[in-house]
């Protein structure tokens, strides 16, 4: 049966229907102002916060393009509660993905330069967690035998440094009950094995406290993001924070002794 609409009710049921699209559409544009309003606040907040300076507006737009990128991806993964953990902007919130790996990662190693992967003490001995078993979970953090995160710069190719002091630093927390923060500056500066900003390798930097008998806080020899000379204080063994008297590898290609090592130490 069909019904037949006075001309009035349509011309009612028309003006609802576009009172409502335009409701829409306008919720959908407040909304989308909203948020660039919003990420314009948190850019200039984010940009006094960590003293970010461009030296002209165009940069500054194309930056502003970039940290609002990531201020959704930040936004939409934190939405998602199944995750374990919040993320955040950080100062590196306004370069992509590709200039953040150019600028801040790599390991280097300068040409022809070989380190031993075992130190002597250890070179007969069997994998020491060999027989261990391996925890199903362990954050280090809890136990308190990680350190605050360290700031390496983009101008001091060092990251060798201080993986090995991050190394020292929890394995003294597990023998001492005591946490420090300990130099990189003066592996950077006093290594001579290693070409300090230029790169080096972990083991280097291992030989070296233990030759030395120890390595010195923070605190004592802060980081400078560039090479020195090497004070003659570092040799005094009053100077030293912590040492070492040995290291080894985890088996190669071996998941099951990398989950017993680090269930061990971080």
């Amino acid at each position: 049966m069909s019904h037949i609409f006075p001309f009035a009710m349509l011309s009612t049921i028309f003006l609802i229907l576009t009172i409502i699209l335009s409701s829409s559409i306008a919720g959908a544009t407040s909304r989308g102002g909203l948020f660039e309003a919003s990420a314009t606040e948190k850019h200039e907040q984010w940009m006094a916060r960590f003293h970010r300076v461009y030296s002209s507006e165009s940069e500054k737009k194309s930056r502003f393009e970039i940290f609002k990128k990531n201020l959704e991806f930040v936004r939409s993964f934190n939405m998602n509660k199944n995750k374990t953990y919040e993320m955040n902007v950080n100062e590196f919130s306004d370069l992509t993905d590709e200039e953040f790996r150019a600028t801040y990662t790599g390991l280097v190693i300068p040409e022809g330069m070989t380190g031993n992967l075992t130190s002597e003490s250890s070179k007969t001995a069997p994998f020491r967690y060999g027989d261990s078993d391996a925890a199903e979970s362990m954050d280090w953090r809890n136990e308190g035998a990680v350190t605050p995160v360290k700031n390496q710069g983009s101008s001091c190719g060092a990251c060798w440094a201080f993986a090995a002091v991050a190394a020292v630093e929890g394995l003294t927390k597990i023998k001492t009950g005591e946490i420090l923060s300990l130099s990189e500056q003066q592996l950077i500066d006093c290594s001579t094995e290693s070409y300090g900003c230029n790169g080096g390798l972990v083991t280097q930097a291992f030989d070296y406290i233990i030759e030395n008998q120890g390595i010195t806080t923070e605190e004592n020899y802060p980081y400078q993001a560039s090479q020195n000379s090497c004070p003659a204080a570092t040799q005094s063994a009053s100077f030293a924070a912590a040492t070492i008297s040995g290291y080894e590898t985890v088996p190669m290609n071996n998941e099951e002794a990398l989950l017993k090592a680090v269930s061990q130490q971080p």
